[in-house]
């Protein structure tokens, strides 16, 4: 059974190689089995329907899409995991290489020809097999600049080639603690900010690309998806440089201490100078023939194996999110048609503009008078500034204590007015002070308070003004070209009103300087029926 597998991954590693170099004046049509071409047929409807998604920017309505997200440790191998997938060359060298979320799209094509373009920044850059790495880096330097830094920008690549999986998949820039010259000190904070935010997702597939040379449990790419993924029930493990590292591999991806839930797949990268059909061929060869890596099950290695579990996995994920992603749209746009039939009809005419003004003062009455008059505050009911009657009580009640507050020389207290009736003693009526000593208390406790009463009514009509300015922006959202004009109407009225107010409050302080009292009860009888009957007519 084993090696008829493999005889199988070998006539399709010939066919791939045919089909790239097909004899001279002889056109090769590719043909796939049935069972191919069908789940071709029925995958890639589900693909290009998240990526359209993707172009309508849904994401940034907080709708998560199912997205390959590919992470790994700086020079683990992941471009060349991605070239090899793709069959196209990648940037490539020391130290880091990807600098912004590299959107791979790659969609199975009939066409020898392949087409391949890029997408940022609203732009479509054609590019073609020979120049691609050059494309890349050259967007890369407008998306993040010249230098080193990151950017969590995306940068869109589509591939339509013979010979490629239908798969969608985000390659992201490789971990690294220490930054290189020409490296922000905070690269490691970037990259794992940028990281988290594509794995965390429920809808993410990590794809987790490992280097065979090293410990799986000191990777600080494996800590990361275990923080979102505790389970791995969404994590696929790629191990690369199978080749250097062969001893003890097969106890790595068996043992599974890292928590790998979708699996490990092991593979060989392209060495050199090597066609891609080449490397396929000395990768089957390698884990077919090496006294080691012979031992690992087939199906776990070999980039094909590779390419269809991360088919399988993605259609898998599209299939499970689609019915919620539906629901969350469908949400979405319930939501936005209630906004936009708030909005009001375009004003034609100078009438339909006087109309709607005339409404949106009339609702702002109607409100005030509801807020101000009967305290119902319905209308707002988790803004306690717009809860007029308890606020407006606090301040009269602060301005009631504020007016009482006691002297603070308590021994004192009393000693000024007695001293100024001893020194205004004469012959007057009786229960009255002397009028002088009367004056002379009363208008010196005026002058200490003469303030407040004023400040207090300033400070109503701040409120009454922050209330009505909130009520007059509620009514008038939906008109821009004249809420302005409206807010500052209101404010020159409320400004008007309290001036009458505060001159009104000055006056009525003034005169309580030329008043005289007493508490004398006989004086208090006669005085009603004197205002009786003056206002009788009697």
């Amino acid at each position: 059974m084993k090696s008829s597998k493999k005889y199988a991954v070998s006539q399709s590693c010939s066919l791939a190689i045919v089909e790239a170099n097909p004899p001279e004046n002889k056109k090769v049509v590719p043909i796939d089995a049935p069972i191919v071409s069908s789940y071709n047929d029925r995958i890639r409807p589900l693909l290009d329907t998240v990526d359209r998604l993707r172009n309508l920017n849904v994401m940034k309505e907080g709708i998560q899409l199912p997205t390959i997200v590919v992470v790994g440790d700086q020079s683990s191998g992941k471009s060349s995991v991605l070239e090899s997938l793709a069959g196209i060359s990648l940037p490539r060298g020391q130290g880091i290489c990807t600098r912004v979320p590299l959107v791979m799209r790659l969609q199975r094509s009939s066409s020898p020809e392949p087409e391949i373009w890029l997408e940022y920044s609203d732009k479509v850059v054609p590019t073609d097999e020979e120049h691609i790495s050059e494309a890349i880096c050259a967007a890369t330097d407008v998306i993040a600049g010249s230098g080193k830094g990151v950017s969590d920008a995306p940068l869109t690549l589509h591939v339509k080639k013979v010979g490629v999986p239908d798969i969608t998949m985000v390659d992201l820039p490789g971990i690294t603690r220490v930054p290189v010259n020409g490296q922000p000190e905070n690269i490691y904070e970037q990259i794992s900010a940028m990281i988290m935010k594509y794995i965390e997702p429920q809808e993410s597939i990590i794809l987790n690309v490992l280097s065979a040379t090293v410990d799986f449990t000191t990777c600080e790419s494996i800590r990361m998806s275990r923080q979102v993924d505790k389970t791995g029930e969404r994590t696929l493990a790629v191990v690369t440089k199978a080749d250097m590292a062969p001893e003890g591999l097969l106890q790595k991806v068996t043992a599974d201490d890292v928590s790998i839930g979708l699996g490990y797949v092991c593979v060989r990268n392209r060495i050199g100078e090597e066609t891609y059909e080449e490397a396929r061929m000395q990768e089957e060869l390698l884990f077919r023939t090496h006294p080691m890596l012979s031992l690992i099950d087939e199906e776990i290695v070999g980039i094909p194996v590779l390419a269809q579990k991360l088919m399988h996995i993605q259609a898998t994920m599209i299939a499970r999110c689609l019915p919620e992603i539906v629901r969350k749209i469908n949400m979405k746009m319930e939501t936005a048609v209630l906004e936009l039939n708030k909005l009001p009809m375009v004003m034609a005419s100078t009438g339909e503009a006087l109309m709607t003004l005339m409404d949106i003062i009339t609702s702002a009455k109607e409100s005030l008078l509801k807020i101000l008059i009967h305290g119902d505050f319905s209308e707002f009911p988790d803004e306690p500034k717009m809860h007029s009657t308890a606020r407006l009580a606090d301040m009269l009640s602060q301005f009631s204590d504020n007016l009482q507050a006691k002297p603070d020389d308590k021994e004192k207290f009393l000693m000024d007015e007695i001293k100024i009736l001893d020194e205004c003693k004469c012959v007057g009526l009786p229960n009255f002070i002397p009028r002088s000593a009367f004056l002379a208390i009363l208008s010196q406790h005026v002058d200490v308070i003469h303030m407040k009463p004023v400040e207090f009514i300033k400070k109503i009509w701040d409120y009454i003004e922050g209330v009505l300015i909130s009520v007059l922006s509620k009514y008038s959202e939906n008109f821009p070209q004249i809420q302005s004009s409206v807010k500052r109407a209101g404010r020159n009225l409320i400004t008007k009103m309290k001036e009458q107010a505060v001159n009104r409050v000055t006056e009525i302080v003034e005169m309580e300087k030329l008043t005289d009292y007493t508490c004398n009860p006989d004086y208090m009888k006669t005085n009603l029926r004197t205002s009786l009957s003056l206002d009788l007519g009697m």
